[in-house]
């Protein structure tokens, strides 16, 4: 079965760090590009990151930048990101993405509260 499935997420303080993993299965993962979306409440949803199929070139949303890291596990089937300085800004449902064919997982949520 093709999908991605989410984890990582949960609730931490301002300055904190959560580090979030996308397993992807049902596919030749290494042949694909990722990405790492997030919505908040009442906010259409947005790109945050993404990598491409070698994990040779990143790219990052402004907001994020210096603070999230995007990587891959081509032997793992794996994507990670690395949160790091959360602000409540932050705070959403984060969804690892496919571009090809536009697959998504159903998400994980983070909230950045104290």
């Amino acid at each position: 079965q093709v999908q991605l499935v989410e984890s990582g997420g949960g609730l931490v303080q301002p300055g904190g760090s959560l580090r979030l993993s996308c397993a992807a299965s049902g596919f030749t993962f290494r042949n694909y590009a990722m990405s790492w979306y997030r919505q908040a409440p009442g906010k259409e949803r947005e790109l945050v990151a993404t990598i491409t199929y070698s994990g040779s070139t990143t790219i990052y949303a402004d907001s994020v930048k210096g603070r999230f890291t995007i990587s891959r596990d081509n032997d793992e089937n794996t994507v990670y990101l690395q949160m790091n300085s959360l602000e409540p800004e932050d705070t959403g449902l984060y969804y690892c993405y496919r571009p090809y064919r536009m697959l998504w997982g159903r998400g994980t949520q983070v909230t950045v509260s104290s």
